[in-house]
């Protein structure tokens, strides 16, 4: 009896270590490590694909040659500045809209977003994954030419020359820096928007035509319809200014001669609201990328 019991015991012990075996109790990836896997993917899919590094080089290209060919260079920060404001005003937002406009669609029809949906990580989470590892991608090709340009006027800026347009004016190279950091936050924004298309469509061609409808209304619609609300008297003189931070194009543009081109000529009439600027940029992303989570949540 003392051995059938002693059997039973060991049988028991045994039939329990198999059940714990069998029952392993699994550890499910938290959301910052699948955040930070998501990250880590879109950059490899940036890094993997020829077609931005294609846009990174012609990017770079334009820019180094408009700023040597115009010889804004030779003259300081400031008229490089002024040089490159228009260019950069239509290729920073072709290039954001190509890194960002199919970003989730492109993961919807790989079938990931399924996958994800089996993990504990939110839409949000996903949407903010997705658009951390493009930002950094598109952040670079726009910061390295830039840094480039700086560089360049560093170099070849001509003793003593402080003069560009039809004003004097001290030039540094924090008036250049701030007008990066400027054209980084516009570049932001515009992803922002690219993603929320991205978010919107269920093909690449629709994803295609969206996107030139925004293209074409950041560039140029909604810049229109303020100088027609200008032009019918809708829009009046006390308010023109505050009204151009409706358009992240002219936030962008008010910024930049409010905090680079003004501040250098020591004097001159305001042509933007920073504040404001600065508020219809914040807002403009941040209800581009709520858009973009509203989308994934239906």
């Amino acid at each position: 009896m003392s051995g059938d019991m002693q059997s039973t015991g060991a049988g028991t012990a045994v039939q329990e270590g198999d059940t714990e075996t069998e029952h392993p109790s699994p550890t499910a990836p938290g959301s910052s490590r699948l955040l930070k896997t998501i990250v880590g993917r879109e950059l490899q899919t940036i890094v993997r694909t020829r077609m931005f590094f294609i846009l990174g080089i012609a990017f770079a290209a334009v820019l180094l040659g408009i700023a040597w060919v115009g010889g804004s260079v030779e003259a300081g920060y400031v008229p490089t500045v002024v040089d490159l404001l228009t260019p950069l005003e239509l290729l920073v937002p072709v290039i954001a809209i190509a890194f960002g406009y199919r970003a989730i669609l492109g993961d919807e029809q790989r079938g990931e977003l399924d996958v994800l949906e089996t993990y504990p990580i939110s839409n949000r989470e996903i949407v903010l994954g997705v658009y951390t590892g493009r930002a950094v991608g598109l952040l670079t090709v726009i910061l390295v030419p830039l840094v480039a340009v700086a560089a360049m006027v560093f170099l070849f800026e001509a003793d003593g020359l402080s003069i560009y347009a039809t004003h004097s004016g001290a030039d540094s190279p924090i008036l250049f820096a701030r007008f990066i950091v400027l054209t980084l936050l516009f570049a932001l924004t515009v992803l922002a928007v690219a993603i929320a298309i991205s978010s919107l469509v269920s093909a690449t061609r629709s994803a295609l035509a969206l996107s030139v409808v925004a293209l074409v209304g950041l560039v140029i619609g909604l810049d229109l319809l303020l100088v027609y609300g200008f032009s019918i008297g809708l829009i009046g003189d006390s308010a023109l200014i505050h009204s151009l931070a409706i358009s992240p194009l002219s936030a962008y543009r008010g910024l930049v001669f409010e905090s680079v081109v003004v501040v250098a000529a020591g004097t001159g009439p305001a042509v933007a609201s920073p504040i404001a600027s600065i508020v219809g940029l914040v807002v403009w992303l941040g209800a581009s990328l709520g858009i973009a989570v509203w989308a994934l949540n239906r």
